[in-house]
């Protein structure tokens, strides 16, 4: 939990100096931390760079619950969502 935090602190206050409309950037309360296999990296690349255009089509909330279904991840919605 503390290395996220530091790494959001931080990465929040870097982004704002990149250009003056970022100044009131910030990040959600809450995180979620998962592994990626090596061989898949250039996939989630490409999600990435490619996810705006993406959630165009498919909210953040739909596409995060149907992964945590995939990979039978227990949770509850009260907890989920800022």
């Amino acid at each position: 939990m503390k290395l996220v935090e530091e790494v959001k602190s931080h990465s929040s206050k870097w982004i704002k100096t990149l250009d003056s409309s970022l100044q009131n950037f910030y990040w959600q309360d809450g995180y979620g931390a998962f592994s990626v296999n090596p061989a898949e990296v250039g996939v989630v690349i490409n999600y990435i760079a490619n996810q705006h255009k993406h959630h165009s089509r498919t909210s953040f909330q739909d596409e995060y619950r149907a992964f945590l279904k995939k990979y039978g991840v227990d949770y509850d919605e009260r907890y989920v969502w800022d």
